[in-house]
């Protein structure tokens, strides 16, 4: 709990008991403008960054190389790892775009910003968007990445969004209409929504939600099937399943079967063993009470260290199984989390723990977060981590097997998800104030995404350069 929320409750509780005769601080009594005014001061941004100035990108004259950009990130991954990584990113623009995030960041911070800061997800690209259980068992689109949430501009996230509309929308073979219909899409959304969030009150937001049966009621008959497809798949991703996945049977106990390098299991590593009763008592501690309870009924059997993502491979990350009391199992996947890209372009953190940065912004930004959300790090070694549960009914969308239409409306529901996101941890009336009720801001991002797609397409093209000259390892294909 923060000095000022501590020092608030200490003064309400001291005045409750004396009558009420004490003043509230003045973080509490401070009066709200009302919304006709935060509309205004909205409107007024637009003199900080008009939003035509929203589609500028031209990169400056001390742009620094994208390769180095890149290899320098890859000094702090796992070595035997980072060839994996170079191999999935030059696969396409597309994959070398979700891989460059601080890429990214970089460019944005040299572009106009209104100067109106939100609870950045740090790399809302498309795919990091999806279907996964809330809490309560029913699925809901959300949110699902959030290894980079830190504070920021609010256009960064959607002018990241819409370009890896272009992208992807390039990488189905769609004409520049559709790749323009698939970044407004977003943006537009973005930009409904977020009005629509203006005119409810802030707890009516955080109660907010997208169930997937809204986001098939988006499309058209003969686009359901992708998202029936995903939340087919979304229910069979479960710890049941994950168990007959994932391990087998050896001497009568369940072991995580071996892959490397994807998969490595981590029984010899003992160094890492000593570390975990002072981890998991860390991670304990990150958690709600009654969430604690839940966990120590709980006893470890295995764990390895898996590859996963694009962006994420080099980076540690641990799948650990555990076993119940009843016999049921429970993965949990324990991730690496390092310095996410806003603070790389110069934004500011008020983190120091890096697992407890990307906890918070999950929990500021996604409308059900995983019970299991906690924080934790390596003894010795200062690693932080950030732990989940894996395979929690998750599904992200296929895009390989997306028409234009398809894209577009799905583009849509992530822009949805993103003003919801957005209008949690800002003013939603403000954000309103700024983008209008026209289409100006939605226009000029999709300008900007179109020339920036172009740029991720250079910046790839360089990057496979410097793999046919060895500059970078790459594995072998397959």
């Amino acid at each position: 709990m923060s000095d000022i929320t501590s020092n608030a409750i200490a003064a309400f509780l001291v005045r409750e008991r004396s009558g009420g005769d004490r003043p509230l601080p003045q973080s509490l009594s401070a009066p709200v403008p009302d919304p006709a005014e935060r509309l205004v001061l909205g409107r007024a941004r637009r003199k900080v960054a008009s939003r035509r100035s929203q589609a500028e990108w031209e990169p400056s004259a001390d742009r620094r190389d994208p390769v180095e950009v890149l290899t320098e990130a890859a000094r702090t991954r796992l070595p035997d790892l980072v060839p994996v990584r170079n191999r999935r990113m030059l696969e396409s623009a597309f994959a070398f775009y979700r891989g460059s995030a601080n890429v990214m960041a970089l460019d944005l911070a040299t572009t106009p910003d209104a100067g109106i800061d939100v609870q950045l997800c740090g790399d809302a690209h498309l795919a990091n968007f999806g279907i996964f259980a809330s809490p309560e068992r029913s699925l809901v689109f959300d949110l699902n990445d959030f290894d980079e949430a830190s504070p920021g501009p609010f256009e960064w996230d959607v002018k990241r969004l819409a370009a890896s509309g272009v992208l992807a929308a390039r990488s189905i073979g769609a004409d520049v209409g559709w790749q323009r219909k698939a970044a407004m899409a977003s943006v537009t959304a973005y930009r409904n929504w977020m009005r629509r969030y203006a005119g409810m009150t802030h707890l009516d937001i955080w109660y907010a939600r997208i169930d997937t049966d809204e986001i098939s009621n988006l499309l058209a008959p003969s686009e359901r099937r992708m998202v029936d497809r995903a939340v087919d798949k979304a229910r069979t991703r479960n710890h049941l399943r994950a168990l007959d996945k994932l391990t087998e049977l050896v001497d009568g106990r369940r072991r995580i079967v071996a892959d490397p390098p994807l998969v490595t299991r981590a029984g010899a590593d003992s160094a890492l063993v000593d570390q975990l009763p002072a981890m998991f008592d860390e991670y304990r501690e990150s958690l709600a009470e009654d969430r604690r309870a839940l966990f120590d009924s709980y006893r470890l059997v295995d764990m390895a260290r898996k590859v996963v993502g694009v962006g994420s491979v080099g980076t540690r990350c641990w799948i650990m199984l555990f076993q119940g009391p009843n016999g049921g199992p429970l993965f949990l996947q324990a991730k690496e989390a390092g310095i996410p890209a806003p603070v790389l372009a110069g934004r500011p953190s008020v983190f120091d723990h890096q697992g407890q940065r990307v906890v918070v912004g999950q929990r500021l930004l996604q409308a059900s977060s995983d019970i299991l959300l906690g924080w934790t790090t390596a003894p010795g070694t200062g690693i932080h981590y950030y732990v989940r549960q894996l395979w929690d009914a998750k599904a992200s969308a296929d895009v390989a097997t997306m028409s234009p239409m398809g894209l577009t409306t799905y583009l849509s529901a992530c822009g949805w998800a993103l003003a919801r996101a957005h209008a949690r941890t800002s003013d939603a009336v403000l954000l309103t104030g700024y983008l209008g009720d026209r289409d100006r801001f939605d226009r000029a991002v999709t300008d900007f995404a179109m020339v920036y797609a172009d740029q991720a397409e250079r910046d790839h093209a360089a990057f496979k350069a410097a793999a046919d000259d060895g500059r970078i390892p790459v594995a072998p294909a397959g």
